[in-house]
């Protein structure tokens, strides 16, 4: 009787921490994967239509999302949804090559910055 309630209560406890794991999980392969494509928290919050506290909060792990909102963030990120849940702190060449690309195209405008960039790309190769 009581033992089985208490195995109940343990069981429970267990995909709880299962589940909390899941989002932390996630969340952190969230902001990796958002980092390595260069967006900022609020430009990618936009981008995908949340405020960005709520992202803030996925990416802690303190909270899930919808599907419709993990659909909108595998298509930002141009990755299949299961690979949010198995990202890698590994930088993948056209993930380097893609960072590279947004910021340049962030700074075309900023000739000063562009110049340093262009001083640099220049002394490096």
């Amino acid at each position: 009787g009581e033992k089985n309630v208490s195995n109940m209560g343990d069981i429970y406890l267990k995909r709880n921490d299962m589940k909390n794991k899941i989002l932390e999980q996630l969340g952190k392969n969230i902001q990796l994967l958002r980092k390595q494509k260069g967006y900022s928290q609020e430009e990618f919050a936009e981008k995908i239509g949340i405020a960005t506290n709520t992202l803030s909060s996925i990416e802690r792990g303190f909270s899930f999302m919808t599907v419709q909102t993990l659909e909108k963030i595998s298509l930002t990120l141009k990755v299949p949804p299961h690979e949010l849940f198995f990202a890698s702190d590994e930088n993948e060449e056209k993930d380097m090559y893609n960072y590279i690309l947004k910021k340049l195209n962030d700074i075309k405008n900023d000739s000063n910055r562009l110049n340093i960039l262009y001083k640099l790309v220049k002394a490096l190769l």
